[in-house]
């Protein structure tokens, strides 16, 4: 009763009352009311979502203060001295490779910027699984990296925490826990019946207490303390969890959870007692089933059954049965069954059944920073261990629960000494091998590899789930990461049994994924498990053992190595037996996995190079070797049968497979340990043997026949090159590479590197990526990385990032230096590291370029030699392949079958069969003398060769040489020479295999029978000593050897006569490739020099052979001398005479076809060019001069034009009219101008912000709204220009075709249903010539002939005359055009450029759509023509004809401008002005003001002082009849001037502080009477000053800071400035304007001229008789009356606005036109700084943090990429922010990815990154997370492209944005 007292007062006053009486010294009643008060409050049987429960433990934990000071306090008392932040998947975190102990350490943003970085390798990265920061704990990192904050040792300076602080706390949060668990037990049902989605609501209901227990953790380290008291304590526990016994529910709830574990599969210890087996040791299953963790699938567990029934009776057919293994177990006692003790273990039970809930993970990891927790929660952890493993594996969101798993293992096993301690009391290795080794059990299957009737080893499934999904991955990764750790690695390899499952688990591996080839047809569906089977090799197997060798490096270590190998061998011994192989491999199958060959040749490298043990004790008895050898061999070869397209029917995934074994992440765990293993054995056995095998497995026995003709039983004649290219390839790399035969680790590095760059140049990243990390791969450490850096300079140049003219950027590059061209290149290290073989090619192509570019050799090179490192001493046998009969009978035949032409040689088997013979002279056996005593009875039984020494077998001359071929051979038809009888005698064994065997000898009838000979008989050496000699040989005959199908032509012996050494052989090849007879005179060696030979193609090769050759033994070199010395040409055998001619002609032959090719190249060339030159005009100077002397001769002729469609060439006519091809864009480039010339930056913290007021386009909008407010709606619409935002630019390639021609085309477009980076149906298209994008056709104005010669001739009528008939010009009414074809499409490009803008920028009137407003747009289309024109000349007409950069489109724009203002002045004649209230008369006339009326209800209209003078001059030009003669032009360009001149006057006066004002008017009163006062500003100044100071004045506004301003005195040199300055943009308008109609030529001049020169150019001036500096802006001012009254009544128009006030007609006065270039923000150099602020800040809009943020360059918006959250109408932020920024064009950053994107109307395209790290690269979505500094090149063509409105033409990639971005 007393708690429903206390529960209905305040909660406040109890909490605080309950403390009270808890401080007590007898506080047992108070503890007796909390209880009661508790049980009250925390009932589990109320709705967990009710929040009444979480205030009342706020109120009491804080005990009566607020929760939030209470939170503050406790905080002061942090003691923690780690951060332990944690965080989630995406969360942005850094690690420090210098800082870091551990691979695996991490840093939050704010610990990284606290700490000192710099110089560090870095790198920042977004979280996959989540983490937690690690500053603080040096365990983990280096204290040197620690931030300020946990720098310090804190604890010292802390005072004691108050005991009655966190006494409610200890005493309410035991009940809350408990509360949560309560809630947690009831929530959760079996997984049978229940569905996520139940789960997910439990977890619901109860994320607020879960949050708050996450809260409490954050308050620091004295909270965390009582929190880990109570979880880890267990009398709470006891007392707690089981409920009082008068409690139903919580017995209820008990039973709950006892059911629960009871499900889990997890029984207690007594049942678990009788199921347990003695420890059965490992039987020749090939691996002991692993524990089924205890009570596999018992009656405990009702959904494990069910869950095999599935698997078996619904098999789809491709599925193999699972296989169910013995279960014996290592020790079924190692998990202890799980029988909770305490709060913190039944937590992590329960987080697991819930398979991981976020806030759940983050609540256990925010308390690691507590060390007896981290102790007890990773023990716990330890415990439920196999119980993880179970539910992953039932997930259905196993990706998300490994994340989350990982994210707390990788927190406990980084932690070195943690991990020992758990390895040492919980057996933890034992744990995870078991638990690894149960998962793999559940998805077994019977291999089929060799037997696959009786085959008793078993492999995984690689389809099913668990290999498919990696969902193995949490696990091996643990394991990999705690062998990271030296103690733990230890006491792994000292525990044997241990290691015993370890191997039984590695071979579950071992032939996994086999594959058939496919003979007859392809296979229906191609199956991508080999993904699955590569992945689970990399990870379960070989990152394992890589980290097992990093402890095995040092002497000290050599046991552990010997047992590994021991286990190995044992291990591969086991598979042998249960796959039944005896001594063949089974035809056509292939496995790439074979990870226990792997594991041994591992370990027995480490053991030679690192520990010094001799290789013989470690390996096995020759039998087993040859054993050992034979599957590697057969991945070689079916590398080669791929390669040669013979597995095609196996679909391209046996590609992939091929690729994927040799790519750089896998090599160094795949083929390399392969050719290691296979150079083992080659220097151990018998090489003969060894020889023979290769060509065996590689198919190509058959060809090696001295006969032009063979048949082969296995291979098709066109795979036979390839194959035999390949036997000879992997010859060379077998007895050339030297990677574990004595390379130390930094040659090893810098051969990788020399080869990756060889075959292309690199970036750094694309280099650290191919180079295969050696040892620890967890580590992300390349080995020595330190060295990386160095060894790259020391090997390779860097080319800095660079552009291409199509716009392509181009990332940092390295390249090999030229000595390593010269020295280091190596064919065979690429060959062996390519992936795709065209890599090999483009290796051969840079090394030709290279050696061409250095003139040392230009034709086609060969591939060059490489000296090798020398071998290690153990490995001294391999040079025995080299010196064999065998070998030397292969390289005998071959170069005599390429002497004699026969098929299926090439230059490649040349090129590979005198590497051999150059190895083979580079290595000689050192120890000649045991070899001479086997000669001698050798001799017998083949007398090929005397010995097996090249050097003297080279020069041995082999006479006749018996074949077998078939009868239609070419041999046959010849006669047997006479002296057969006498050389058959030594040709012994082939007369004797005759009577042998004939169905061997048909298949082995030739040279090479004597391979098979040898087989068998060192089958029999190694039977002898075996029992099953017999059993073990004889089924090989009889079931390899075949007769094939069918009947061939019957085979005949014939005898070749022969004559010839390898040394004559060498020879003749010499002469035929260079064609000439004896090219190699005797006394050739003599005049040789040596360093010559290095480099060339196979000449040079033979060359050098025989150089080297001779030094070596002088009967050689006497040899050579001999047979080069005989002086006729050697006579080849007769069958070769018409080859010979054949091979003649063929070189003929081939030289014509090199001629003709050359020829047709150049003449394709010179076209090239030549079209280059007509399209883009950019070559020479001297075209453009010539193009404008033509200009003014056309003038007088019809201009043609050439239609790039029909091809035709014609004038443009009225019914077929021709158009220019031009591309409109809406643009507001020119609203962007600002005043200063500086670029605004761009903010990156919250003070700095981006003001747009200041720009060109919102100072037009303020002056057009003012004006409306006062004037004449009509008049205010001619008195400005708008297009300074949204107006329309028109650009061309300059290209023209029929406008019908057009139409087709765009027919044409619209059918073709090829994808197109473009709308037709939006009028769309490219350029039919140069494919330039465009989007509309500008017709062009027929004739241009008639009357253009009087256009131009001045006559000298006087200014009144000419102001008079421009007056009249204007009043003629404008002619409706003729209905035609050309008026047509006049008015459709109309709509066109209409179209291009939005409406909101056409329509500033007060009545949308009216014909004023239609004015504006039209001549406001022609202003920002020109004037965006300007712009790209650099804002001013200094440079005469064009800027560099406006050479190409200078022509170009002549002709769209000249075009364009005729479509516009023909729209605009339809709209006549007024006469009354034509400015023409106001600007010329003085005009008697009519009394205002006061009923006027009409406003008045705009003073013309007001009015924008440029757009006056284009109104006039473009409303007056055309062709418009040049005088009057001028004639109105001159009234202009002094308009804009008195405008300037009248701004500058403003200015002055009243002083100066007087002083001024004063002294220019004096001058008005002189004689030329009208031209001279001073006299004009006083009366503007005078005329404006009457009345209500505008000086009166500003006066007080204008005096603060103008500091500075005006001298009549800065006011002629200024003057110069105002006047200039109006000039330069007009020039253009001339330039364009007239098509007068613009003069280049300085800059300071720019005026006079532009003066005399419009004819204000006469041509230049004063200096140009000296002239006075005056003295271009004409007037036609009195100037004074002019003035006046300009000056009237001013003060008679009533109305207005005087600041905004002040406003209206001063409109100074000078506007800067535009510019994109400023950037800051470093990317981390624009990082940091904007991926975390909230968009303005939705206040939420974008999922992908993104800034606009142009304004510094910050905006929504994509995001839902910010649509408007469909539309998402950034194409809306495009349309309002750029009038449709955006150009954004992307925060998360660096990269910047341009939104161009309905388009997107990536344009790439402006921020590039310090070797040059982009860091797309910032994947590498280096640091990115700013490229100012390339930011400026950024800017360069959005400012010349190229976007569209310079990138090529785009895409519809569907309004989506």
């Amino acid at each position: 009763m007393m708690a429903a007292s206390l529960l209905r007062r305040d909660k406040k006053a109890t909490a605080a009352h309950l403390k009270a009486d808890l401080n007590r010294t007898d506080n047992s009643s108070g503890v007796r009311q909390l209880q009661e008060l508790l049980d009250a409050v925390l009932n589990p049987e109320k709705p967990a979502a009710d929040g009444e429960a979480l205030d009342w433990c706020k109120c009491l934990i804080a005990g009566g203060e607020g929760f939030d000071e209470f939170c503050k306090t406790v905080r002061s008392y942090d003691n923690a001295t780690l951060c332990g932040l944690v965080w989630t998947a995406n969360f942005v975190a850094y690690r420090c490779r210098t800082c870091g102990i551990s691979p695996c350490m991490s840093l939050c943003a704010e610990c990284f910027n606290n700490g000192d970085h710099t110089g560090h390798d870095f790198n920042m990265f977004r979280s996959q699984a989540g983490g937690a920061c690690d500053c603080g704990d040096s365990n983990v990192m280096r204290e040197s990296g620690f931030c300020r904050r946990h720098r310090l040792r804190t604890g010292e300076n802390i005072p004691l925490i108050p005991r009655d602080l966190l006494l409610m706390s200890e005493m309410v949060l035991p009940r809350f826990i408990l509360c949560i668990i309560q809630y947690l037990r009831d929530g959760y049902v079996e997984s049978d019946t229940s569905t996520e989605r139940d789960l997910q609501k439990v977890l619901q209901q109860l994320e607020p207490q879960i949050s708050f227990l996450e809260e409490l953790t954050k308050m620091g380290g004295a909270m965390r303390t009582v929190l880990t008291k109570i979880l880890t304590n267990q009398q709470a526990f006891k007392e707690l969890s089981m409920g009082q016994d008068e409690n139903l529910y919580a017995k209820k709830n008990y039973d709950k959870y006892l059911s629960a574990l009871k499900n889990s599969g997890l029984v207690s210890v007594e049942e678990k007692g009788q199921s347990a087996a003695a420890d059965v040791g490992v039987g020749a299953e090939g691996g002991a089933g692993a524990m089924v963790l205890l009570g596999n699938s018992g009656p405990g567990s009702p959904d494990e059954p069910s869950k095999e029934e599935d698997q078996d009776g619904g098999q789809s057919v491709g599925q193999r049965k699972r296989v169910k293994l013995s279960s014996s177990t290592k020790d079924p006692c190692i998990i202890e069954s799980l029988k909770h003790k305490c709060f913190l273990e039944e937590l992590l039970f329960w987080t697991i059944k819930y398979e991981f809930p976020q806030k759940m993970v983050t609540f256990l990891l925010n308390m690691l920073p507590d060390q007896d927790y981290k102790i007890t929660f990773t023990k716990t952890f330890v415990q439920h261990y196999a119980f993880i493993m179970k539910t992953l594996m039932k997930s259905h969101e196993s990706d998300t629960m490994s994340n989350r798993i990982v994210h707390i293992s990788v927190q406990l096993f980084s932690n070195e000494e943690l991990a020992r301690h758990v390895t040492e009391e919980c057996q933890l290795l034992d744990i995870m091998v078991t638990v690894l080794l149960y998962m793999m059990e559940s998805c077994l299957i019977k291999s089929e590899l060799q037997d696959e009737e009786n085959n008793r080893h078993v492999v995984v499934n690689c389809s099913e789930a668990l290999l498919k999904n990696n969902t193995y991955w949490p696990l091996v990764s643990d394991f990999i990461n705690i062998l990271s750790h030296q103690s733990v690695a230890k006491k792994f390899l000292e525990d044997h049994s241990l290691l015993m499952l370890w191997m039984s688990f590695v071979s579950f591996f071992q032939g996994m994924n086999l594959n058939k080839r496919e003979l007859n047809e392809h296979v229906e569906f191609e199956s991508q498990t080999y993904y699955a089977a590569f992945a689970a090799e990399l990870e379960a197997c070989a990152q394992p053992m890589w980290g097992l060798l990093t402890h095995c490096k040092v002497k000290e270590t050599q046991e552990y190595t010997k047992t590994v190998v021991r286990y190995c061998l044992e291990t591969l011994q086991i598979w042998f037996d249960a796959i039944g192989f005896i001594d063949e491999p089974a035809p056509n199958q292939v496995t790439f996995h074979l990870p226990l060959h792997r594991y041994y040749a591992m370990f027995l490298s480490k053991a030679v190079k690192c520990q010094g043990l001799d290789l013989d004790s470690l390996l096995p008895d020759q039998e087993m070797l040859m054993k050992i050898m034979v599957h590697p061999l057969q991945i070689q070869a079916c590398l080669s049968e791929i390669h040669s397209n013979m597995w095609v029917r196996n679909g391209l995934q046996i590609k992939g497979q091929a690729m994927t074994y040799v790519q750089s992440h896998f090599c160094n765990s795949m083929i390399d340990p392969d050719i290691y293993l296979l150079q083992v054995c080659a220097s151990r056995l018998d090489p003969d043997y060894f020889i023979s095998s290769v060509f065996e497995r590689f198919k190509v026995v058959d060809l090696l026949t001295m006969a032009s003709q063979h048949q082969n039983a296995v291979l098709d004649s066109e795979q036979e090159r390839p194959m035999l290219e390949g036997a000879l390839t992997f010859l060379v790399i077998l007895t050339s590479l030297r990677i574990h035969l004595g390379m130390t680790d930094d040659e090893i590095l810098r051969a990788e590197m020399v080869s990756q760059l060889c075959m292309n140049d690199r970036t750094h990243s694309a280099l650290l990526d191919l180079i295969p990390e050696n040892p620890n791969p967890k580590s992300g450490i390349v080995p020595g990385s330190c060295s990386f850096e160095d060894m790259l300079s020391a090997v390779a140049d860097f080319k800095a990032p660079v552009f291409e003219p199509g716009g392509s950027m181009q990332q940092g590059m390295y390249t090999p230096k030229a000595e390593v061209w010269e020295k280091e290149f190596d064919p065979i290290m690429v060959v062996l590291r390519t992936v795709y073989r065209r890599d090999v090619q483009s290796a051969m192509d840079r090394y030709a370029a290279f050696l061409k570019q250095f003139g040392i050799h230009t034709g086609n090179p060969w591939p060059p030699y490489k000296e090798r490192t020398p071998l290690h001493p153990c490995y001294k046998g391999l040079i025995r392949l080299l010196h064999c009969k065998t070998l030397h009978i292969v390289i005998f035949t071959l170069l005599y079958k390429i002497w004699m032409d026969h098929q299926n040689m090439s230059e490649h088997v040349l090129c590979m069969v005198l590497y051999l013979i150059e190895l083979g002279l580079d290595n000689q056996i050192q120890d000649n003398k045991e070899d001479e005593e086997p000669c001698i009875e050798e001799h017998c039984h083949d007398s090929w060769f005397p010995g097996t020494n090249l050097l003297s077998n080279l020069h041995h001359v082999i006479n006749f040489v018996r074949v077998r071929v078939p009868e239609t051979a070419p041999e046959v038809k010849r006669e047997a020479p006479p002296s057969t009888s006498t050389e058959a005698s030594s040709y012994g064994q082939n007369s004797r295999r005759l009577s042998g065997n004939w169905r061997e000898n048909l298949r082995e009838a030739q040279v090479f029978s004597l391979v098979a000979e040898r087989r068998r008989k060192f089958q029999e050496i190694i039977n002898r000593s075996t029992t099953e000699a017999t059993q073990a040989v004889r089924p090989k005959s009889s079931s390899t050897r075949w007769v094939p199908p069918g009947t061939p032509p019957q085979l005949v012996t014939e005898i070749l006569e022969i004559r010839e050494s390898m040394l004559s052989l060498l020879i003749k090849l010499h002469q035929k490739m260079s064609s000439k007879q004896n090219s190699l005179s005797a006394s050739w060696l003599e005049d040789i020099e040596s360093n010559r030979l290095a480099h060339g193609d196979g000449i040079t090769a033979i060359e050098r052979i025989l150089t080297k050759a001779a030094t070596r033994s002088c009967q050689i070199k006497r040899s050579i001398q001999d047979i080069c010395g005989k002086v006729c040409p050697p006579v080849p055998p007769k069958k070769n005479s018409p080859t010979d001619k054949k091979a003649m002609d063929k070189e003929e032959r081939r030289q014509r076809a090199r001629e003709r090719q050359q020829k047709l190249l150049a003449e394709f060339a010179s076209r090239q060019k030549s079209f280059m030159e007509t399209a883009m005009d950019v070559e020479s100077p001297d075209t453009e001069a010539a193009m404008d002397l033509g200009a003014s001769e056309v003038m007088e002729s019809e201009i043609l034009y050439d239609c790039v469609i029909c091809g035709q060439s014609g004038p443009s006519t009225e019914d077929r009219p021709t158009g220019l091809v031009v591309l409109l864009q809406a643009s507001s480039v020119l609203g962007h101008r600002c005043k200063s010339t500086e670029p605004k930056n761009l903010p990156t913290s919250d003070e700095e912000h981006v003001y747009p007021a200041d720009t060109c386009g919102a100072a037009n909008d303020v002056r057009l709204t003012l004006m409306q407010q006062f004037f004449k709606d009509s008049s205010c619409l001619q008195s400005v220009s708008i297009g300074w935002d949204g107006g329309v630019y028109v650009q061309t390639c300059g290209h023209t075709l029929h406008i019908d021609c057009h139409k087709s085309y765009m027919e044409s477009l619209r059918n073709d249903q090829v994808l197109q980076g473009f709308s037709v149906d939006k009028g769309e298209f490219t350029c039919p010539l140069c494919r330039q994008f465009a989007n509309s056709v500008l017709p062009c104005r027929p004739g241009r002939g008639t009357e253009a010669g009087t256009w131009h001739t001045p006559t000298n009528k006087k200014t009144s005359v000419l102001v008079k008939e421009v007056e009249e010009l204007q009043e003629k009414p404008g002619l409706f055009p003729t209905e035609s074809n050309l008026s047509k499409e006049m008015a459709l490009v109309i709509k066109d450029i209409k179209n291009t803008t939005q409406k909101k920028y056409m329509d500033y009137g007060r009545n949308p759509g009216s014909p004023d407003n239609d004015f504006l747009f039209m001549y406001s289309v022609a202003r920002t023509n020109l004037e965006l024109e300007l712009v790209h000349r650099g804002g001013n007409l200094c440079s005469g004809g064009a800027s560099a950069a406006a050479k190409r489109s200078c022509l170009n724009h002549c002709a769209v401008r000249y075009q364009l203002f005729h479509v516009l002045a023909m729209h605009m004649r339809l709209y006549s002005i007024d006469s009354a209230y034509n400015p023409w008369t106001k600007l010329t006339q003085i005009v008697q003001i009519k009394e205002a009326d006061s009923f006027d209800e009409e406003r008045p209209e705009v003073p013309m002082l007001f009015r924008d003078v440029p757009s006056l001059l284009i109104i006039f030009v473009l409303t007056m009849p055309q062709p418009l003669r040049k005088e009057h032009f001028t004639c109105v360009v001159k009234m202009l001037y002094n308009l804009q001149f008195t405008q300037a006057l009248a701004a500058l006066s403003t200015k002055f502080s009243s002083e100066e004002r007087q002083a001024w008017s004063t002294s220019g009163a004096l001058k008005k009477s002189a004689a030329n006062s009208d031209k001279s500003f001073e006299a004009l100044l006083s009366h503007v000053i005078s005329e404006l100071s009457k009345d209500k004045s505008v000086y009166k506004v500003n006066s007080e800071e204008a005096t603060m301003l103008s500091s500075s005195v005006w001298s009549p040199q800065s006011i002629e400035f200024s003057l110069q300055q105002f006047c200039l943009p109006f000039l330069r308008l007009s020039c253009l304007l001339q330039h364009h109609l007239y098509g007068d030529n613009l003069t280049g001049c300085l800059e300071e001229e720019e005026f006079a020169s532009l003066a005399v150019c419009l004819g204000l001036l006469p041509s230049a008789p004063q200096p140009a500096n000296t002239v006075q802006s005056a003295s271009c001012l004409e007037w036609p009356v009195n100037t004074f009254d002019l003035v006046t009544q300009w000056g009237a128009e001013v003060k008679g606005l009533s109305q207005i006030h005087a600041d905004e007609s002040l406003t209206l006065l001063v409109h100074d036109p000078q506007w800067a270039a535009p510019r994109l923000l400023q950037l800051p150099d470093n990317y981390n700084i624009i990082f940091q602020y904007y991926h975390r800040k909230a968009c303005s809009a939705c206040k939420k943090v974008p999922k992908d943020p993104a800034l606009c360059l142009v304004c510094g918006a910050f905006v929504c990429l994509k995001g839902v959250c910010c649509k408007q109408q469909g539309i998402c932020e950034c194409v809306l922010h495009s349309q309002h920024c750029g009038a449709a064009t955006g150009i954004f950053l992307l925060i998360n990815a660096s990269v910047i994107i341009i939104i161009r109307g309905h388009r997107f395209c990536l344009w790439g990154s402006v921020y590039l790290d310090a070797h040059g690269e982009e860091d797309r979505d910032l994947r590498r997370g280096k640091p990115l500094y700013l490229c100012e090149e390339r930011y400026r063509v950024l800017e360069q492209q959005w400012v010349s409105h190229t976007f569209d033409h310079i990138n090529k990639r785009w895409g519809p944005h569907y309004n989506g971005l």
